[in-house]
């Protein structure tokens, strides 16, 4: 009975390797990347992050720079609606996968400070966990994703769009949240009020288009 049952391990074993969507041979990344981005133009600074994981660890994440500097200027409305993730790619080291993750930011061109916590579904991480365990069907051939990742988006009245990829690098919409206004300002107060400085051109651009409340 030792002997079949070692047989059918080989057996399976072999099956698994022959697999040629199994990403489990593939290069890794022990962390998964917590990225930051903003619409075009509607410039802003995360001040704070961090991340509760599903074994209750609390990881600081710090600061994620500057969101919303894209100025495409083709003369068109691109600040409306979302492009999809990406910006500030930044692994959070030490964390397993998020159940909530915390953002503290500046909306410069209102100007305006958001905090939240928003909630990470199981699905979200039935993805990433997809996402670097199997290779893309479109291409086989391909690694599967070397790190799993968690894309942000931060948009002007504290709209918060909440992003995963899935295998083929897509990104697939999770979670979306209504952020609360900082009462103590940028900084936590200990600016003086002041904020991250805005482009001109982003300046421009929102006497031109406005800002496009409702959009995101």
């Amino acid at each position: 009975m030792r002997i079949l049952g070692a047989l059918l391990g080989i057996l399976l074993s072999g099956c698994q390797s022959m697999d040629p969507l199994s990403g489990e041979r593939d290069p890794h990344s022990p962390w998964w990347s917590l990225d930051f981005s903003g619409p075009p133009y509607m410039v802003g600074w995360v001040e704070h992050s961090a991340v509760l994981d599903i074994n209750e660890q609390l990881i600081q994440h710090g600061s994620g720079g500057a969101v919303g500097m894209a100025e495409p200027e083709d003369g068109t409305e691109s600040a409306r609606g979302w492009a999809g993730p990406g910006g500030n790619i930044r692994a959070v080291v030490g964390a397993d996968l998020p159940k909530r993750i915390f953002v503290r930011w500046q909306s410069v061109v209102e100007p305006q400070t958001y905090r939240v916590w928003i909630e990470i579904p199981e699905e979200a991480r039935q993805i990433m966990r997809r996402s670097t365990a199997r290779r893309c069907p479109e291409q086989p051939e391909s690694d599967s994703s070397y790190m799993e990742t968690v894309g942000l988006g931060l948009a002007p009245g504290g709209i918060v769009q909440v992003w995963v990829r899935d295998e083929c690098h897509r990104p697939i919409k999770v979670a979306r949240a209504q952020a609360e206004v900082e009462p103590l300002g940028p900084h936590l107060g200990k600016s003086g009020g002041h904020y991250y400085p805005q482009s001109e051109k982003s300046k421009r651009y929102i006497e031109r288009f406005g800002i496009p409340y409702g959009s995101w």
